[in-house]
């Protein structure tokens, strides 16, 4: 599990997400998900190898907001070559101090 502070924004969770995808930190993952959306467990064996993340839009997600959207292009090598892209609006929730993940938009 990530060793740092929690993020302050969602963009910034959305930021650690991908690292962790991109690790195989299935402990980070389900850490900083939702419990109301959160699976039991993630199985990240024959995860692709991310190689970008690239931060589209964000709406809200500050310090200060309780609710946040982050939308994101993410990059991936495909077996036999070449590059895949997954792009998702995510949808982020801030409880106390800290942001979870929620789902997609």
């Amino acid at each position: 599990m990530h060793e740092h502070p929690w993020p302050e924004t969602a963009e910034a969770l959305m930021r650690s997400r991908f690292a962790a995808v991109r690790d195989a930190d299935a402990a980070w993952l389900l850490a900083s998900w939702h419990p109301s959306t959160r699976p039991a467990s993630l199985d990240l064996t024959g995860n692709p190898t991310w190689r970008g993340l690239q931060i589209i839009d964000t709406v809200a997600g500050g310090p200060d907001d309780n609710t946040g959207i982050v939308e994101f292009r993410a990059t991936y090598l495909v077996p036999g070559g070449g590059v895949g892209v997954q792009q998702e609006r995510s949808r982020f929730v801030r409880e106390g101090s800290r942001w979870y993940y929620l789902g997609t938009v």
